[in-house]
């Protein structure tokens, strides 16, 4: 393990989303990510082979009861000298297993506490159930998304990962950071609520500028009601994209589309957008795909095609970058972002569930009869 992260441990609490992204981004920089898987399937587990859960990549994998006393003993051994520790479970639960912030910090006062929650861990919904929609729809970032007449859930991108994901390991970060200095741990609250909330910050500006109509759903420059930044079919059914918003980019737009001379309403317009965008759509349309990216493609128009996830990892600009690897035989992101000395990489693919529980035991200073005698219990679970 070479990279940025290199040296550090981090004990992860198995869940589903966007605490396994965060545990992958951190053992792809290098942390020694132990992941704490159930003892037997979970519901959740719904990928047969285990390598295609790329979120569980760059780790290992140790299985452990946490409904038996002993199980949780098993977790409070191995934070004793991890850096961090990241739980994914609703306001209480890790109290209730023994295993809150409390008991793991007296155990090791320098530990890092990362929780993950949807809503946070206090308010009036913090207990409640939820998924990515329910928290963007909070935040006003699903309002945003869609066409004219309904909402569109953009994914779980916004939520679970950009909000959620990636708030937690930026968090996590930032404590191990200041633990250093400090050497002391701290508890991190991150909550998708709050972070989708962040990704929408600069619309939250636009809107308290009075740049942006908050009840006019794609009749916004970047909500698709512009003609200068959406998407267009070809002639062969796939898509385009233009994002022209400066006027320099536009001008380029109109010569490359062949509309330079006729005589247009301004590109800020707002009430012509929708003649413009109605000019583009028959220009776009007769033109395949393949065709407009010879034409646009690498220009300053501000184009891209829109590609299928399949067409994403052959095309040339992410296989100059080495943007996806094939990791067991499928394509998948590389680890991202990227370092000019201390190496980023994928550690491992993603373990089956308590693939390394006799390795990770043996290296915390667990004997060969305690190992056995906690697998004889059901408290780990066989490799």
């Amino acid at each position: 393990m070479a990279g940025p992260l290199s040296g550090l441990t981090i004990v992860e609490l198995a869940g589903i989303g966007p605490g396994p992204m965060c545990s992958m981004m951190l053992g792809d920089m290098g942390a020694d990510v132990i992941r704490v898987d159930r003892t037997k399937a979970h519901v959740m587990d719904r990928l047969a082979d285990p390598k295609f859960a790329v979120h569980n990549r760059s780790r290992r994998s140790v299985s452990v009861d946490l409904q038996k006393k002993e199980g949780v003993e098993v977790v409070l051994r191995l934070i004793e000298k991890a850096d961090g520790i990241t739980e994914p479970f609703r306001p209480g639960v890790a109290e209730r297993l023994g295993l809150g912030p409390d008991v793991c910090l007296a155990r090791n006062p320098k530990l890092v506490y990362g929780r993950i929650t949807g809503w946070g861990q206090e308010g009036p919904l913090a207990k409640a159930a939820g998924h990515d929609i329910n928290y963007i729809a909070l935040t006003g970032a699903l309002h945003a998304i869609g066409v004219k007449d309904k909402p569109v859930p953009p994914l779980n991108l916004v939520g679970d990962f950009g909000g959620g994901g990636m708030l937690l390991a930026f968090g996590m970060v930032c404590g191990l950071l200041e633990a250093q200095r400090s050497g002391k741990g701290q508890v991190i609250d991150a909550a998708m609520v709050d972070g989708a909330a962040l990704l929408l910050g600069g619309v939250y500006g636009l809107v308290g500028a009075g740049l942006w109509n908050d009840n006019d759903r794609e009749g916004n420059m970047l909500d698709g009601g512009s003609h200068f930044y959406g998407t267009y079919e070809c002639k062969d059914g796939k898509f385009v994209c233009v994002g022209s918003i400066e006027p320099q980019f536009y001008e380029l737009l109109l010569e490359k589309t062949g509309l330079k001379g006729e005589s247009l309403p301004a590109q800020q317009d707002r009430k012509a957008w929708a003649q413009l965008k109605s000019r583009l759509a028959r220009v776009f349309h007769s033109k395949t795909r393949d065709e407009w990216c010879t034409i646009m493609e690498g220009s300053d128009v501000c184009f891209a095609p829109v590609l299928t996830m399949k067409e994403a990892s052959q095309h040339p600009h992410a296989k100059a970058r080495g943007a996806y690897v094939d990791v067991l035989g499928f394509a998948q992101p590389a680890p991202a972002p990227r370092f000019s000395r201390t190496k980023e990489s994928i550690q491992s693919p993603a373990a089956k569930r308590g693939q390394h529980t006799d390795e990770v035991l043996q290296q915390r200073g667990f004997s060969a009869k305690e190992i056995d005698a906690l697998k004889t219990a059901g408290v780990v679970g066989p490799q």
